[in-house]
């Protein structure tokens, strides 16, 4: 696998891993004192630099499972496009 494809396929990771760690994130407003004007459904506090090393870490984990079944031979493309 080139470094290229490797690397298109961390970012795709990377961006489905945000939709699985981002929902369980942030206190609601209404447990906590928010701002005047505030959504009620919105976290009071926001850390992105703690939700983006999440992202990242949850995408590599994930990534690392896929290149460990592609590197093993687990994942054949031939059988997943019916060429086999």
């Amino acid at each position: 696998m080139k470094w290229t494809s490797a690397l298109a396929i961390f970012t795709l990771f990377w961006v489905f891993s945000a939709f699985f760690v981002l929902p369980f994130h942030g206190r609601r407003s209404d447990e906590e004192p928010s701002v005047k004007g505030q959504d009620h459904g919105a976290p009071s506090t926001f850390r992105p630099g703690r939700v983006l090393l999440q992202i990242t870490i949850v995408a590599a984990v994930a990534f690392l499972i896929y290149y460990a079944a592609y590197t093993s031979g687990w994942v054949d493309p031939n059988v997943i496009t019916g060429r086999a």
